[in-house]
């Protein structure tokens, strides 16, 4: 089952080898402006240590020097229970001067979603799992949907306290969201849990279907017995065309059985079969209103 803290640590193991794969990706982590201190500062606040470690190992690599990470504010409300505590990484702006995603690289594209992915929230439960990017600017919440768009991936948007988030669902887009940002082992285990889901529920149809067959089965049957039984009490039933006096004796030596196993063992077709046993139900049916 994929989980979403080990998803984050293996965004954060992928070290970049080139320079402008490593300006991406934290152009990625500074999009959503999560902490802004100044005009010439930005800050990273996040939750996730694998996070903020990224953030400061990238601003190292080219050159940037960042301050953190360390903790800020209230523990969070969603983890009072384990006093986590938001981590602010703050860093130059320069950092990601001249970055332009119009005419970055496909390499550059890929580390820029895998930066914004690390700073995003990802949502994993019975409904599925969902990806949400929170912004203060409903501006940048439409560049993001616009590029998510761009390399393949089907996002909306939502407002939410004031903010606008960007959200990715559904298996398909998620998966894809995965492989671009070469989250492999964490798609590995969606794939793997989706087509597990995939089985249970198809299982699940079969049963219910099957389920509602024998259901049906058991109904007509006892419709088929309980007309029999009114035409033998009525005397009417010695008075019926043989082939239904021996229709209605294989149904009575197999009350259970379905159509199929009826009409395999008198050696007929399952519509006719069916129609003889509709037959004595219809007769039934009429010996009843005549006594009526």
């Amino acid at each position: 089952m994929l989980v979403a803290s080990e998803l984050k640590g293996e965004l954060a193991r992928i070290q970049p080898a080139r320079g402008c794969c490593r300006r991406a990706e934290l152009a990625g982590l500074l999009f959503a402006d999560t902490g802004t201190t100044s005009s010439e500062a930005a800050a990273i606040r996040t939750l996730e240590h694998p996070t903020a470690r990224v953030a400061v190992q990238l601003a190292s690599a080219i050159g940037v020097p960042a301050e953190g990470p360390m903790p800020t504010g209230s523990p969070s409300a969603a983890h009072r229970g384990g006093g986590r505590r938001h981590l602010q990484v703050v860093l130059n702006r320069s950092a990601v001067e001249g970055w332009r995603w119009e005419t970055a690289k496909a390499c550059d594209r890929r580390a820029f979603m895998r930066g914004a992915l690390l700073n995003a929230s990802i949502s994993m439960g019975p409904a599925g799992t969902h990806v949400e990017y929170v912004f203060r600017k409903r501006r940048q919440a439409q560049d993001l949907r616009s590029r998510l768009r761009e390399v393949g991936v089907h996002a909306g948007i939502l407002p939410r306290r004031g903010r606008s988030v960007v959200y990715v669902k559904g298996q398909e887009e998620v998966a894809t969201l995965l492989r671009l940002t070469g989250a492999n082992r964490a798609l590995l285990d969606f794939e793997a849990g989706r087509v597990a889901r995939d089985v249970r529920n198809r299982l699940n149809r079969l049963l219910n279907a099957e389920e509602a067959n024998l259901d049906r089965t058991v109904r007509a049957a006892d419709r088929q017995l309980q007309a029999i039984t009114q035409l033998d009490e009525a005397g009417e039933l010695d008075r019926l065309p043989e082939a239904l006096r021996e229709a209605a004796a294989q149904r009575r030596r197999q009350p259970d059985a379905d159509l199929d196993t009826l009409a395999s063992a008198m050696g007929l077709s399952r519509s006719a079969m069916n129609h003889r046993l509709r037959r004595l139900v219809a007769l039934a049916a009429d010996l009843h209103g005549e006594t009526g």
